[in-house]
């Protein structure tokens, strides 16, 4: 592979293309939004190319990028890339642009009828760069910095645009839920922040760094956890551990930790609260996979039960809660609940099948809850409300909205053929194997999502055309632009998930072998054990 430093330009192109909308002159407003289009195709132009160069399989980490950045601390500005990291990064780089297009008329900031295109568009491509540089760190600081950081253009997405209106009650929500948003992540962010200076503790206590003190080297850390030479006792490093899952069960979210994430998503508007359950939350689960489990293997096996728990929970809470939703909106919210549940029982199940399901289910559920928030964001904004019995008969004056949010509806319920049920049916067959009573509390959720997603299709597009349903339009082109890739990534990665696969797989082998964890072997009946090799005797 080339010396040229890949990573940094995937990164750094979005967050130079933000300070570069900013500087545009005010007047230029289209202007703004074309040129952050074009930087979100360029990074993922850069993505593409990463993926194509990416060796399946090869070494661990590819890519790589090593400089000092803080030496007396031990911290590096390091980089490199995994399958699972280069999955997410193509999810992140893929979605942007549609995301762009789709909130190309969401940048008005509430109640005063300007137009802040700049800021809008910066903010996106702000929060785009912080993410790909938490998928592709390989130092725990550099790491937790952004992490953190990328709350902060997050918040003003949630709490500074929105629809057109000048209702202050809705401004005030929208307020509330962009600080319930904040405060819920940072406290998580300060817990991990204690965590990560105690694990520099241990590191430079054994002197791992390479001038004799700590290091914040995920690498060198990973390898010194996995060989017992951090110099901690279990009660040490499983406070550890649960300072970085608190973390990253808040920003999944996690039940019982996920309260913040309806209120956002429904505040923000719709390009925005995708970009937050689709891209944002999945640092997270990323989290979990790379942090919880490779550098703390021994109490990942001591709360992998528990955490199993609290995520078959999460997915049938989130499934009827779903179900008694009035706001459309709110509802599809709930659902995002209900996957990253299924996301991290596939993570703690510790099986291959498991942690692949789970790494292909954070790119499947990324592509449906973008396809169907957006279509019911389009529709929200037609018909000025986003309450369910204010539907009804959609299907017969805008037909191909109306085909498009049930196909997006089917993939969030799994339908075999669509790219959730694959994923879907990986987390679930590597569960049981494990967890057999969680596996099975956990498909009663296929039920209840076929419960709520067939309602709601049935309430809002069926049936006579209520009144003040009798103009909608349909989607226009550029809505159709924004639609299209996702429904055929839906059927595509439906059918032919090899590609994703191919990436993650040896990654997730990786990761296991490397804490020591392997698939459970198949129960054995007891009659079947006392035959004799050549088969049963008479």
């Amino acid at each position: 592979m080339s010396d040229f430093p890949w990573l940094t330009t995937l990164w750094v192109t979005p967050m130079v293309g933000a300070a570069l909308v900013l500087l545009l002159p005010a007047k230029w407003r289209t202007g703004a939004r074309s040129f952050a289009l074009l930087v979100s195709l360029g990074t993922l132009g850069v993505g593409i190319y990463l993926a194509t160069q990416f060796v399946p399989g090869g070494d661990q980490y590819q890519f790589v990028e090593n400089h000092e950045w803080i030496p007396a601390f031990g911290a590096g500005y390091t980089l490199g890339l995994d399958g699972i990291a280069l999955v997410l990064v193509l999810l992140t780089a893929g979605l942007v642009p549609l995301l762009i297009l789709a909130g190309w008329q969401d940048d008005r900031e509430v109640g005063t009828g300007r137009r802040v295109s700049h800021t809008y568009m910066a903010l996106t491509l702000m929060v785009e760069a912080m993410v790909l540089i938490s998928f592709t760190s390989l130092d725990i600081l550099l790491f937790y910095v952004f992490f953190e950081v990328m709350l902060i253009p997050m918040y003003f997405l949630i709490g500074g645009f929105g629809p057109r209106t000048g209702d202050v009650t809705i401004r005030q929500q929208r307020s509330r839920a962009a600080v319930k948003f904040l405060l819920y992540n940072l406290f998580g962010g300060l817990i991990m922040l204690a965590a990560v200076i105690g694990l520099y503790v241990l590191t430079a206590r054994q002197k791992l760094g390479t001038d004799g003190g700590g290091t914040f080297d995920f690498r060198t850390v990973m390898e010194a956890a996995n060989s017992g030479h951090l110099g901690a006792g279990p009660g040490v490093l499983n406070a550890l551990f649960l300072g970085f899952m608190f973390a990253f069960a808040v920003k999944a979210p996690l039940w019982p930790l996920h309260t913040w994430l309806p209120d956002a998503a429904v505040a923000a508007t719709p390009a925005s609260g995708v970009l937050m359950m689709a891209v944002v939350d999945k640092v997270g689960t990323f989290g979990m996979l790379r942090y919880c489990l490779l550098l703390f293997p021994h109490a990942t096996s001591t709360y992998a039960p528990l955490i199993s728990v609290l995520a078959v929970i999460g997915i049938i809470y989130g499934a009827l809660l779903a179900i008694g939703q009035t706001d459309v909106m709110r509802l599809i919210a709930y659902t995002s609940i209900s996957h990253f549940g299924f996301i991290i029982l596939g993570i703690f199940a510790l099986t291959t099948q498991g942690g692949t399901g789970a790494t292909l289910y954070m790119v499947n559920h990324g592509i449906s809850t973008a396809a169907l928030f957006l279509i019911a964001g389009f529709l929200v904004s037609r018909r000025g409300t986003r309450l369910i019995a204010e539907f009804g008969g959609v299907q017969k004056v805008a037909p191909i909205l109306a085909g498009t949010f049930f196909i997006s509806g089917l993939a969030t319920l799994s339908l075999p053929g669509l790219a959730p049920f694959i994923s879907e049916f990986l987390v679930l067959i590597g569960t049981f194997t494990r967890y057999p009573v969680a596996a099975i509390f956990a498909a009663t959720a296929l039920v209840l999502a076929a419960l709520y997603v067939l309602w709601m299709y049935q309430r809002m597009m069926t049936g006579p055309v209520k009144k003040g349903n009798e103009k909608l339009y349909d989607l226009l082109p550029r809505e159709m632009v924004v639609v299209v890739p996702l429904i055929a990534a839906l059927l595509f990665l439906g059918v032919y998930p090899k590609p994703i696969l191919n990436a993650v797989d040896p990654a997730v082998a990786n990761t296991l072998t490397t804490i020591g964890q392997h698939n459970p072997a198949p129960a054995v009946q007891p009659e079947a054990a006392q035959q004799p090799s050549g088969g049963a005797q008479k």
